[in-house]
């Protein structure tokens, strides 16, 4: 009877009394994950140290200012330096720039791509003449003889220009600044800005311009910009060099000559 008993009593689980006890980690996982995080930080910042900047595509500006504007030098941690903020600082602080890159390139170097603003034409302010980009972007005063290779726009009282911003005129119009951001932005797309000697804002349903000494172009309202200046571009390639007068392209669908 005792060996029946014996017999039918279920082995010892190995997971119960009989199974040896496991034996825990000294080291807890937060505890581990903690340690690797900082080993990691302490190695960013101890290591990638920034010893080589450089600086591409400017002209208006020198490396030495546009690095001053990012407010980086070397020594500086290359992953806790912020890029974002760096971009923004350099829009603040230098007009010419239109658009500008930061990339961090490991272990030791920084690489500014720069894509700066060009003053395509100016704006007559009392005394002084204040340059604007082809986005109406108000550059600043004009240096002394800069204003001959510009675009005189005319027809335009000007408000309170900022360095930096969009040109406002003295009523507030955006209708005008839309319009003749448009018409800059067709030049200098299109390469006609060097041949552009002046544009006429006076009435912006018939807005015209010099071109070449030999043209006047009749842009007239703001509708139908693009396909004007495709027309506009279509006659030049048609005309003879000693040929003078009018190109209309105002009605928006046709162009027309009218020799002097």
């Amino acid at each position: 009877m005792a060996n029946a008993l014996h017999r039918t009593q279920p082995p010892a689980d190995k997971h119960g009394e009989n199974a040896k006890p496991r034996r825990r980690s000294g080291v807890s996982g937060p505890l581990m994950f903690a340690i690797v995080i900082a080993a990691t930080i302490f190695v960013m910042s101890v290591f990638f140290r920034v010893s080589n900047i450089s600086v591409e595509g400017n002209t208006h500006y020198t490396d030495d200012e546009i690095i001053r504007a990012i407010d980086i030098e070397e020594g500086d941690n290359l992953f806790f330096f912020d890029r974002f903020a760096a971009v923004s600082r350099v829009f603040a602080k230098l007009p010419y720039v239109e658009k500008v890159t930061v990339e961090r390139q490991l272990p030791h170097r920084v690489i500014v791509n720069i894509v700066e603003s060009r003053a395509l034409a100016y704006l007559q302010l009392g005394d002084e003449q204040w340059t604007l980009d082809h986005n109406c972007e108000v550059l600043g005063k004009a240096a002394e003889g800069e204003t001959g290779s510009l675009i005189s726009v005319e027809g335009v009282s000007p408000g309170t220009l900022l360095i930096g911003e969009t040109m406002q005129t003295a009523a507030g119009d955006g209708e005008t600044v839309a319009y003749l951001s448009e018409v800059l932005s067709q030049l200098q797309d299109r390469e006609l800005y060097t041949e552009t000697r002046s544009i006429d804002f006076s009435d912006l349903s018939d807005v015209e311009f010099t071109y070449g000494d030999k043209y006047t172009v009749v842009l007239g309202g703001s509708d139908n910009i693009e396909h004007k200046f495709g027309m506009l571009v279509s006659v030049l390639g048609q005309l003879k060099e000693g040929d003078i007068g009018i190109i209309d392209v105002s009605d928006g669908t046709t162009a027309h000559f009218s020799p002097n």
